[in-house]
């Protein structure tokens, strides 16, 4: 008569398991077995396989993009995003990516949808396996002076020229950026289309984000470390408290009809 592995053996099996096909295999194994331990252990063994799957094929269709530019001869793909058009305060950031061939960043996504402690891991792992990264900022004078959507742009444009190789084909969310002569291809909702974009969108936040944890510490009283510069109701509060200061954007509404500068 057959000796049947132990359930604990088993559970401790799948708990190490961590790739698609290894879990349906042992899934198969565990219905063969018939004993109702092993059936629930296959049918939860199934569903990590299923959302691995469905895992590998979003990966998969964030790099499809990249993938075709380079078959048609692309050799130095970049893409591009930026944060920071919304707050009252603070720099806009751009970040410019070059992945290398095959990366591994499990979790990549819009920058946006991801925790803190997310973005952190896989800004590490992106600056990792890049070819090359590029961070510019545009501080609050030269937003009022251009605007904040020529701000941007600007940020972008900087951000490409960081770069340590020229890009031959560049990947922007949403926008088409000035004066660059590589080809550009603007996809709207970028940062959850594609990965390079997505990348970008993480290596910027991450930047500004920790950036504006450190102006906190020089500005105190605004809150910037909790909401980054954005219109909160702290923030709003400190505005109407103490007025802005250096970092705040004049152009800004909320900023500028305190009228105490």
């Amino acid at each position: 008569m057959r000796t049947l592995p132990a359930l604990a053996d088993l559970r401790e099996r799948a708990a190490a398991l961590g790739s698609e096909s290894g879990l349906r295999r042992l899934a198969a194994e565990l219905e063969a077995d018939g004993r109702r331990g092993a059936m629930a252990l296959a049918g939860r063994c199934r569903q990590r396989a299923a959302k691995l799957g469905r895992e590998r094929r979003r990966l998969e269709s964030l790099f499809r993009l990249r993938r075709t530019l380079r078959e048609n001869g692309a050799r130095c793909v970049a893409g591009v995003d930026e944060v920071g058009v919304g707050p009252l305060a603070g720099p806009v950031v751009a970040a410019a990516v070059v992945l290398i061939d095959e990366p591994e960043l499990p979790g990549l996504d819009d920058s946006k949808r991801l925790t803190r402690e997310e973005r952190e891991r896989l800004d590490r792992e992106i600056r990792a396996q890049a070819r090359g990264v590029g961070v510019a900022e545009v501080w609050p004078a030269e937003i009022d002076r251009l605007n904040i959507y020529r701000a941007a742009l600007e940020a972008m444009r900087r951000a490409v020229d960081l770069l340590p190789e020229a890009p031959d084909h560049l990947l922007v969310d949403a926008r088409t950026i000035p004066a660059l002569t590589a080809p550009q291809t603007p996809l709207v909702g970028g940062d959850g289309r594609d990965a390079s974009i997505a990348a970008a969108s993480i290596v910027a936040k991450v930047h500004r984000d920790a950036l504006m944890r450190r102006l906190d510490l020089r500005y105190p009283g605004y809150g910037f470390a909790r909401h980054k510069g954005y219109a909160t109701a702290e923030h709003l509060a400190a505005l109407r408290r103490v007025g802005p200061c250096e970092l705040h954007r004049r152009s800004y509404a909320p900023v500028s009809q305190l009228s105490l500068f």
